[in-house]
């Protein structure tokens, strides 16, 4: 009986290939659509006086009350800010024995969140590594709780240096189930040594925990890394915003939310304009509302989506040869070269 429900699933199977196509089964091609929360505030100033561990439940609790303005649109990714586990005003001889006594509490905290909710999570901490040396860290936690990976802060400021932060020169890129993730920390963002390095590995997205904004900087970051850019920020209030590939502010922060949630479309392409226009028109001519084509205006550039759970946005720009921005700023290179 069993072989012969094998047997029929089998030809049940088959004939819906044959006639309907293998999409039916399954979406390698689905848009990859993913929800994203980001959370700036700062933290708060706690009563130094009753002690390292009630510091800590306490910074426990605050984030509890913060999380739970965002857990429940089931965000796929939540950001948080940098240091986003220490106290305000601590002296640096307070924050070590800070560090001692809060141990790894914070993070498995935010560990059994992410669990809970099935959330990616995404953090800045000040934690002591394998080695010894104190760093200024972004973290990564996958939906069950476990750490995906690491990075620590290439610049650290000359201040935090002083203060015993070592820099680090790795520059890792996480694969999560939704695409590729790199993370820069505060200070980072003024430097291209690291922006060139993270345009080579070609995140899908960059998480951006920071004490300060950088304004138009992350969009340049966004456009340059052909990646979305979600900044959670501590200071000074300033919004916390995801930015698309072409450096488009497409959720914020207000002065009355500190909080901002999304959905994103990960399956995206560049093209320019230059040779284009008529390819792109045909695309959107067949694909019509499955197919989003955004001009910033001024660029010459447009971010081309897919919002076809069977076709990719890079199926659609191959099939109308649609030249990518990369690709038509090399043919540009080479063209000049045959005139030196």
């Amino acid at each position: 009986m069993i072989k012969k429900l094998k047997t029929t699933r089998f030809l049940v199977v088959f004939i819906l290939i044959s006639v309907l196509g293998s999409s039916l089964l399954t979406k390698v091609n689905a848009a990859e659509r993913i929800r994203i929360a980001t959370i700036g505030t700062r933290t708060p100033t706690l009563d130094k006086s009753q002690g390292h561990q009630k510091m800590v439940e306490q910074m426990i609790a605050f984030w509890k009350k913060e999380l739970e303005q965002v857990i429940h649109d089931k965000p796929d990714l939540i950001v948080l800010p940098e240091n986003c586990d220490f106290p305000w005003g601590l002296t640096n001889e307070e924050r070590n024995e800070y560090i001692r006594v809060r141990g790894n509490q914070i993070i498995d905290y935010f560990a059994s969140v992410a669990k809970s909710t099935k959330s990616y999570f995404a953090f800045g901490m000040r934690r002591v590594d394998g080695d010894g040396n104190l760093r200024n860290s972004g973290v990564l936690l996958d939906r069950a709780g476990e750490i995906v990976g690491i990075y620590d802060k290439n610049y650290p400021t000359i201040g935090e240096m002083e203060a015993g932060i070592k820099p680090s020169t790795e520059v890792p890129v996480f694969e999560c189930d939704f695409g590729r993730v790199a993370i820069a920390i505060c200070y980072d963002l003024n430097f291209d040594e690291l922006r060139e390095k993270y345009i080579a590995l070609d995140p899908d997205l960059i998480v951006f925990p920071s004490a300060y904004h950088g304004g138009f900087v992350q969009s340049d970051w966004a456009y340059t890394c052909r990646a979305y850019f979600v900044g959670s920020i501590s200071g000074r209030g300033a919004p916390s915003q995801i930015r698309n590939p072409i450096g488009e502010i497409v959720a914020s922060s207000t002065n009355y939310f500190n909080f901002t949630v999304a959905d994103v479309n990960l399956d995206y392409e560049l093209a320019h304009l230059d040779y284009n226009r008529l390819k792109l028109r045909q695309l959107k001519k067949k694909y019509n509302n499955t197919v989003e084509i955004t001009d910033p205006g001024e660029v010459g550039v447009v971010l081309v989506t897919s919002e076809n759970d069977n076709v990719s946005a890079k199926q659609m720009v191959e099939e109308f040869k649609i030249e990518l921005v990369d690709d038509y700023f090399q043919r540009s290179r080479e063209k000049k070269k045959s005139y030196e």
